[in-house]
């Protein structure tokens, strides 16, 4: 049986680790090199890096905290934010990434995910997917949560997949800093229809939550952000909880 992984999340804007509710009101949660260090070596199974601002400001992810992150941490981690090309994709990599994340740029260019995971292979290529439920079901929005589009979450994970993308970190803006529980039911759609891994992100809150979306769900792996950057839950603590629910995972 695989083990579910636990993924700290530091969003990143000015070097600094933040963290908003329903992508808003962002406030300051500490230094992203030493945040990473800290979870890997309380048993994070991998860290996400995102550069929550670079596509909207039109720049790319600092590839300098990138190879100090990587100085620091024994454990995969991804990087996201204004990855829009090969080039950038080579950098990240060079500079100690293990895995890049790419949004936007990926839904306005699909044929980018053809190219990365040619080049790169599919097991590198995670596809974030920023949603948001209305009316009747939940759409893809663009460019840090600011952009609606019409295209269905389901369709574009479906799609993205077909294309290359070896796993999707799957973001319910509605849930996001809840601490109310993530989105089971479009995380569930995801993960048990796709034959990729699906993270599951937005609305952790309690160790319950956790159990949810591993089992009603059915998700591969949980991010979390500010539960963890503000030590209301510890990464050892809610790894021997999830144990003893019978979910298995890597100490």
């Amino acid at each position: 049986m695989l083990t579910k992984r636990i993924i700290p999340c530091l969003d990143i804007k000015d070097g600094r680790t933040v963290k908003g509710i329903n992508f808003e009101n962002i406030r300051d949660a500490g230094d992203p090199i030493e945040l990473g260090a800290l979870y890997a070596e309380q048993g994070a199974d991998e860290l996400v890096f995102l550069d929550i601002t670079a596509t909207n400001e039109r720049r790319k992810t600092l590839s300098a905290l990138v190879t100090e992150i990587a100085r620091h941490v024994n454990i995969p981690f991804t990087v996201g934010g204004g990855i829009s090309s090969v080039d950038d994709v080579s950098v990240l990599l060079q500079s100690g990434a293990d895995k890049i994340s790419v949004n936007t740029s990926a839904f306005k260019n699909p044929g980018l995910v053809d190219e990365l995971s040619r080049q790169f292979g599919s097991q590198c290529i995670v596809l974030a997917i920023d949603t948001r439920f209305e009316g009747d079901d939940w759409y893809v929005y663009l460019n840090g949560g600011r952009v609606k589009t019409e295209v269905k979450a389901y369709d574009w994970a479906k799609e993205a997949v077909e294309r290359g993308a070896g796993e999707i970190l799957l973001t319910s803006m509605n849930n996001d800093g809840t601490r109310q529980g993530f989105a089971l039911d479009i995380t569930g759609k995801l993960a048990q229809n796709l034959n990729v891994p699906v993270i599951a992100s937005g609305g952790a809150g309690t160790m319950e939550h956790f159990v949810d979306v591993f089992q009603t769900a059915q998700a591969d792996a949980a991010l979390a952000a500010s539960i963890f950057h503000y030590k209301e839950i510890e990464i050892p603590a809610l790894k021997n909880f999830l144990y003893q629910k019978n979910i298995n995972m890597r100490f």
